[in-house]
């Protein structure tokens, strides 16, 4: 049986963590990053991430994706293989594909809601 759930009410959320990126990925600055989990499953994670300025080189696996809709802020993913960059700004999307090699930059702090799926 299925049912219909409200993000962050019940389940399996979980308090707010804090993180950095690992040192050897830095790019630009230190950030502080923030993500609640707003549902977890095995194969799927939901939330809402905020992120000071800065940047780290990101690689995704071959089985992970992510969706993000921006709230506030402004990014910039910079692609390795194309040696280009997309800007996504508050009230915009982005995709993350599987595989993606490249850099995350916040030129402006951040929040999204987020959707990450392994397959």
């Amino acid at each position: 049986m299925s049912s219909i759930w409200l993000a962050g009410y019940g389940l399996t959320q979980s308090e707010t963590s804090v993180d950095h990126p690992r040192a050897d990925r830095l790019v630009q600055g230190n950030p502080k990053r923030l993500t609640e989990s707003l549902y977890e499953h095995p194969n799927m994670n939901c939330g809402i991430w905020r992120c000071e300025v800065g940047a780290w080189h990101i690689q995704f696996a071959d089985n992970k994706q992510e969706f993000f809709q921006m709230i506030e802020g402004v990014v910039r993913l910079h692609d390795q293989l194309t040696q280009t960059f997309i800007e996504i700004q508050a009230g915009e999307a982005g995709i993350i594909p599987p595989g993606f090699k490249g850099t995350f930059e916040v030129v402006e702090a951040v929040k999204k809601y987020f959707v990450v799926v392994e397959v």
